[in-house]
């Protein structure tokens, strides 16, 4: 027989590790099949993502056939062909494997532009949101940034720092962290006002403890959402200044100097700056998908919760 103390560890202790993950999975996949467009995203995604490791592991050859940097003069513009899937660009290099290569680039620009705005942003926003001080400084500036196109200050940012692929990354999470700013900083705008923030204020909680505690993890919905957007919104601007001859450098394959290196080619080898565009296309479509199916579970309103 068991003792009243004995039986109440028993009823609160934590489930076995295995049955968290199995509910959380079940959970993942119920709320995938629930939302069309959230499992789509998250399929086309998932398999770009598996793509750039390949490249990474040491049997990359395998998986791209071709070293993306091998030149072979000869056999220069050819169309898809058994040797060469996706042909051969201006270089004779073969334009699959640089497109496998380049999913690892422009993914890791999508990726790093995400993570830093998401930072960058969502603290800037949090403490802009609440201080009304920092609020008339900080967005003054933000607002300044805003007001010039993005592809403009990004060339201009590159004129300035130089083109490498960290300083593209930087320049675009420049660009980007005033939108991520504005989006958080209106959350916080209404959440300072709820009564659990009065209610912390009234029992003495300090600014950092509220900040962190009782504003930013409430934050968390609106800026995953714009974390998928902007990811993708980073591909297609590195693709961009690719495209312009200012961004990865040549050596490095990203799809937006593959395509650049096939624009002057275009009605003799369409084919070079073809397949990577579909990648490029079919990456960016999946992460404003995944965007908005993130919105669609996230937002409660949009799920009729009141």
């Amino acid at each position: 027989m068991t003792t009243g103390s004995e039986t109440m560890v028993d009823i609160y202790q934590d489930p076995p590790l295995k049955t968290r993950v199995r509910k959380t999975f079940a959970t993942s996949w119920k709320t995938l099949k629930s939302n069309p467009n959230l499992m789509i995203g998250s399929i086309i995604l998932t398999v770009m993502v598996g793509i750039a490791i390949l490249t990474l592991l040491p049997t990359a050859s395998t998986v791209a056939r071709y070293d993306p940097t091998e030149l072979a003069v000869r056999e220069r513009i050819n169309g898809p062909s058994a040797d060469h899937w996706f042909g051969t660009d201006k270089l004779g290099r073969d334009v699959y494997s640089r497109t496998l290569h380049g999913a690892k680039t422009s993914l890791y620009v999508g990726i790093g532009v995400a993570i830093i705005v998401t930072i960058v942003g969502t603290s800037l926003g949090v403490i802009v949101g609440y201080n009304r001080v920092a609020d008339n400084i900080v967005m003054r500036v933000m607002d300044g940034m805003m007001s010039f196109p993005t592809l403009i200050l990004a060339l201009a940012l590159v004129a300035a720092l130089g083109s490498s692929l960290t300083n593209v990354i930087i320049i675009i999470a420049i660009v980007d962290t005033p939108s991520m700013t504005r989006v958080v900083r209106a959350v916080v705008l209404s959440l300072r006002e709820r009564t659990y923030v009065d209610a912390a204020r009234a029992s003495g909680a300090s600014t950092k403890r509220i900040l962190f505690l009782h504003i930013a993890p409430n934050t968390l919905a609106p800026v995953i959402i714009q974390a998928s957007i902007f990811f993708g919104g980073a591909i297609l601007t590195e693709a961009a200044l690719g495209f312009l001859g200012v961004g990865t450098p040549e050596f490095i394959p990203s799809w937006g100097n593959i395509i650049s290196s096939g624009r002057e080619f275009i009605r003799v080898g369409f084919w070079i700056a073809f397949f990577p565009g579909v990648f490029l296309a079919l990456t960016v479509f999946a992460a404003n998908i995944v965007g908005d199916g993130l919105r669609d579970v996230l937002d409660p309103r949009l799920r009729g919760e009141k």
